[in-house]
């Protein structure tokens, strides 16, 4: 068990407050993201094995944990009961408390009410949710097409199953998340702050990011302008975020719904180009670039299950997204470690900085792609 782990006895009594009796066989700490804290658990009851999944969820970054579980409930029912047929290891099942709450709040170890602050640290707020069993999943692509290819009928999938539910029903779990214009002025002013002293050692990057603060802006625009539409959108399109048949590797199931809100269904696409079209891990500045092999892989997958549902500006739109999503990243990732990696958890003390680094690099070399990526599309959708 990881020093990091919450005790057995503490997991089994967040369980048994969420109405799973049992004792606890097996629980292991799952190091996998970069916010909450999650906990693979099993539960003997005497004549079953139930498998969970248990997670303390970060509420530094969601400040609204109610809402944003309020959100996930209306997107999982939704789902479930319009596509009633679909098999079980294919949805997500929250389990609820006995007052029929798909969260718990805790302060001071205690069961406590909605009402108290959730920036206190002596509160925690937890869910829990079914493992889905002969499952897997991918930290990376690993350079492999094919994975490309199914994390984007994956998350295509989940855009097309949420095309027609009104996007207005949800709340910002994080305010502003992909609020560009929002997200460079907040940038510049902690450089322009420069708490930890640290604004020196990324002048480099800084400058970069301040080059092309205008174009950081240009979805932003095209939103006020009315040109895309708004959606259901995940926000964080990891591949790590799908759930595979391991023996076949089939798509299972989107996870980690946490950031679902309304967005551009060009935020989804090139999260994933972001994350796993690319030659490198997240935080290797050193030989990062976009994969234009994989970025094809991934484009098939996603327009293979959102090519009729994507309106001409937003497939134009989907290349743009991936530049903009990923200086947004490399702005947020600096912005982080020159406030002092207070948001995303970090392994050394320099990994802010040089994630941002890396993302600074894809970023240009998306630049110097953009027709090639946009041909691509094209190829695909005319």
């Amino acid at each position: 068990m990881n020093e990091k782990a919450a005790s057995k006895e503490k997991l089994t009594s967040i369980c048994r407050q969420f109405r799973i009796d049992g004792d606890i066989l097996v629980y292991r700490w799952i190091p996998a993201g970069h916010i909450n804290t999650a906990y693979y658990v099993a539960v003997y009851n005497g004549k079953e094995v139930t498998q969970l999944l248990v997670q303390k969820i970060n509420t530094y970054v969601f400040r609204e944990p109610v809402g944003m579980m309020r959100n996930i409930e209306r997107i999982t029912e939704y789902i479930r009961s319009s596509e009633r047929t679909m098999e079980k290891r294919r949805r997500l099942h929250f389990r609820h408390t006995a007052e029929r709450k798909n969260y718990l709040v805790l302060k001071n170890g205690v069961p406590a009410g909605d009402d108290v602050d959730f920036q206190d640290e002596s509160v925690e707020f937890w869910r829990v949710y079914n493992y889905i069993e002969c499952s897997t999943s991918f930290e990376t692509a690993g350079g492999d097409p094919e994975v490309l290819r199914m994390s984007g009928k994956a998350f295509g999938r989940f855009n097309k199953q949420l095309k027609d539910f009104d996007a207005a029903q949800l709340m910002e779990s994080i305010p502003h998340f992909h609020d560009t214009v929002y997200r460079m002025n907040s940038f510049f002013d902690t450089v322009e702050k420069d708490p930890k002293g640290r604004a020196a050692q990324a002048a480099r990057e800084i400058a970069v990011i301040r080059e092309n603060r205008d174009f950081a802006g240009t979805l932003c625009r095209q939103i006020e302008a009315g040109e895309l539409p708004i959606r259901v959108t995940h926000n964080d399109t990891k591949t790590n975020n799908i759930l595979f048949d391991k023996d076949t590797l089939d798509p299972l199931v989107i996870i980690d719904l946490d950031t679902c809100m309304p967005g551009l269904a060009c935020y989804d696409f090139g999260d994933t180009v972001r994350f796993a079209a690319c030659t490198a891990e997240e935080d290797q500045p050193e030989g990062m670039r976009l994969d234009l092999r994989l970025f094809r892989a991934y484009a098939e997958g996603y327009l293979s299950e959102m090519k009729d549902v994507l309106t001409p500006a937003e497939v134009e739109s989907l290349s743009t997204g991936a530049a903009v999503i990923t200086l947004e990243l490399a702005s947020r990732f600096l912005g982080d470690y020159l406030a002092g990696d207070r948001y995303f958890r970090i392994e050394y003390p320099e990994q802010n900085l040089r994630r941002a680094q890396a993302q600074l690099a894809l970023f240009q070399d998306m630049m110097r792609h953009m027709d090639d990526m946009r041909q691509i599309i094209r190829e695909m959708t005319e």
